[in-house]
């Protein structure tokens, strides 16, 4: 089976061999004959063991000829669990806006209606033992995908907690993101019967009962954002919340 190789690879490759070939096989004083020689093994080989792919073919797999690290902006997050939710092209998206101190991370599933059940307090307990990041991933009756990514773990707090990192995002109908407008900074707060996140103006962005059977989304002052559904009150299919590991 040949090898695939993308056409910078090929360049590189090109490179190294014309600048770092053995000399009992180039000879120095004969640059000109090596080059035309190595022209001729990378065309032969070519036309009959090698691809060329595109940008979009090539950030979906590693690179031969490339270290991981090169590659790992470009590639789609390592989700560690089954989602009931993500498709590849949410991951695509979203994957670019997670802070750059957790983007490099894996996935792990840390809350799933569909494994856990459909209670808030549950949803707080399993976040109990989490110190980073957390993005929310909510999939309503309409099959309207959406959530927030928050800078902390939910949990039950007295006041609002959270930095200007956290957002709220949409793809409903196309994917937006809504970032802190720095309006206010009333982020999250955490009750036994309810969770909210971003307010201001009357409204939530987005506020969640405490069976996760019921939602509500609004624009609010915090986030700026358009309500996140179709509908202000919404039904909840499926809930997941992710951590990055």
């Amino acid at each position: 089976m040949g090898v695939t190789y993308s056409v910078g690879e090929v360049d590189h490759l090109y490179t190294f061999f014309v600048q770092w070939s053995p000399e009992d096989i180039y000879c120095k004083h004969n640059s000109k004959e090596n080059v035309m020689k190595t022209e001729t093994i990378f065309n032969n080989h070519t036309s009959k063991h090698w691809t060329i792919v595109s940008v979009k073919q090539q950030k979906r797999r590693p690179s031969v000829c490339s270290s991981e690290d090169s590659e790992s902006e470009d590639l789609l997050p390592v989700l560690t669990d089954h989602s009931h939710i993500f498709k590849e092209h949410h991951l695509d998206k979203l994957v670019n806006h997670i802070p750059a101190r957790a983007r490099e991370d894996q996935w792990k599933l840390v809350y799933s209606t569909a494994v856990h059940g459909t209670s808030l307090r549950t949803l707080y307990r399993h976040m109990s033992d989490i110190d980073r990041p957390v993005l929310m991933v909510i999939k309503d009756m309409d099959s309207q995908v959406f959530g927030a990514f928050s800078s902390d773990p939910f949990k039950v707090s007295s006041c609002c907690y959270g930095t200007g990192e956290t957002f709220l995002y949409s793809f409903s109908p196309e994917f937006q993101i809504f970032r802190w407008s720095g309006e206010n900074s009333y982020f999250l707060r955490g009750f036994q019967d309810s969770l909210q996140m971003g307010a201001g103006g009357g409204h939530f962005g987005l506020w969640l009962d405490a069976d996760l059977h019921r939602g509500s989304t609004y624009s609010c002052n915090t986030f700026c954002n358009r309500p996140l559904s179709r509908h202000h009150d919404f039904k909840i299919q499926d809930l997941e919340v992710w951590s990055f590991i």
